[in-house]
């Protein structure tokens, strides 16, 4: 290459042991978490009627889009109460879904902003108010958008069902029989840890571990089905968050190869035409617009070399699967007396391969 001298269906469901397979995941899951885990606590507060910041409904499937909105219940405390003389419920801003549309297959979805959650533990409660074809509330993890999710979800007819959305396809439900009375609140516990998926439903296992790569990470979600008019409450996570390919890319190439000084990797971000820094040795300067040289790296799909003060610089496209160009690598190296320029750019191409077998698509490099 010449050089121009310039200035990221249910595979199986994991029979197990049952509890000591879910406690053990769950202790993983906490060590894996660690020091870098953060919590976060959705609020549903809002003036009545409406919804609060962040949240945006979603269709999946067919019929008429959901109608969310807070609305004021009777909810328990999370924890149980010391004396039998303290209230046992406090009248507080619940989100509902009360669009009674029955259209079979139609599934109305509230998701959270554009956070997305890799490996967590999220705890949400929900109660089935009324529906005359369905009633049935839950919650969609991984979600990518409204034809590829996961969801976890209790039903009135009696059962807690997990399925999955791939391009708009629903799987074959799992689960068990479970009663899920209406007109209470219910508890559902969703535990990811890679491919691994653990549910609780009101304090103890529902179902056996799950395994399935279809997702890996995503959006959270409210679900409910066709008529169900369902409420929800006391959504919060515990969860890692996400390093994308990007950010992967640079720590592991840097972390083994000591003699690099620095590492850039610039990619567009979903949706947008601008070459920008996603990840770098210094994690300050995520963001910044690519500058010239790095815009006609990715244009001409060319290698450049330039040695400064700092070292010798070699500027390198990456490409996708299909041999296209979709980002730039920027190295920095040590330099010593009589390095050539050939020399340099042979010592970064392996790196840039190594790189390139772990890239499928674009999107991957922001995921």
């Amino acid at each position: 290459m010449a050089a121009t001298r310039a200035g990221d269906s249910v595979a199986a469901v994991g029979m197990l042991h049952g509890v000591k397979r879910f406690v053990a995941l769950a202790m993983a899951a906490a060590c894996c978490l660690g020091m870098s885990a953060a919590e976060k606590v959705f609020e549903f507060t809002a003036p009545e009627g409406k919804l609060p910041e962040g949240w945006t409904p979603v269709l999946a499937g067919k019929g008429k889009p959901g109608n969310w909105k807070v609305v004021f219940d009777e909810v328990p405390p999370l924890i149980k109460p010391l004396t039998a003389q303290a209230p046992k419920f406090s009248r507080r801003e619940v989100l509902a879904q009360v669009s009674a549309d029955p259209t079979d297959e139609r599934f109305p979805l509230l998701v959270y902003g554009g956070d997305r959650y890799q490996d967590f533990t999220a705890r949400l409660r929900f109660k089935l108010v009324s529906g005359a074809v369905e009633q049935m509330a839950g919650l969609v993890f991984r979600m990518q958008d409204e034809n590829n999710f996961y969801v976890v979800r209790g039903s009135g007819s009696g059962n807690v069902r997990f399925y999955k959305f791939v391009n708009g396809v629903r799987s074959a439900p799992i689960g068990p029989e479970v009663p899920v009375s209406r007109g209470e609140w219910h508890e559902l516990v969703v535990k990811c840890l890679g491919n691994s998926i653990d549910i609780q439903f009101d304090g103890k296992p529902a179902m056996p571990t799950l395994t399935d790569n279809s997702h890996l990470s995503g959006r959270l979600g409210l679900f409910t089905k066709s008529d169900a008019i369902s409420f929800f409450s006391d959504l919060r996570i515990d969860y890692r968050p996400v390093e994308s390919l990007a950010e992967t890319l640079v720590k592991t190439t840097l972390e083994a190869q000591p003699r690099l000084l620095d590492l850039k990797v610039y990619g567009r971000r979903p949706g947008s035409k601008d070459l920008v820094l996603l990840s770098a040795k210094t994690p300050g300067d995520k963001g910044k617009a690519a500058g010239e040289v790095e815009t006609k790296v990715l244009a001409e799909n060319r290698t450049y070399y330039s040695k400064g003060e700092s070292g010798a610089v070699v500027t390198h496209p990456l490409h996708d699967r299909n041999g296209e160009p979709i980002g730039v690598a920027r190295f920095v190296l040590k330099t010593y007396r009589g390095q050539m320029e050939a020399a340099t750019i042979g010592r970064v191409l392996p790196l840039v391969k190594e790189m390139e077998q772990r890239i499928g698509a674009a999107p991957e490099l922001t995921e």
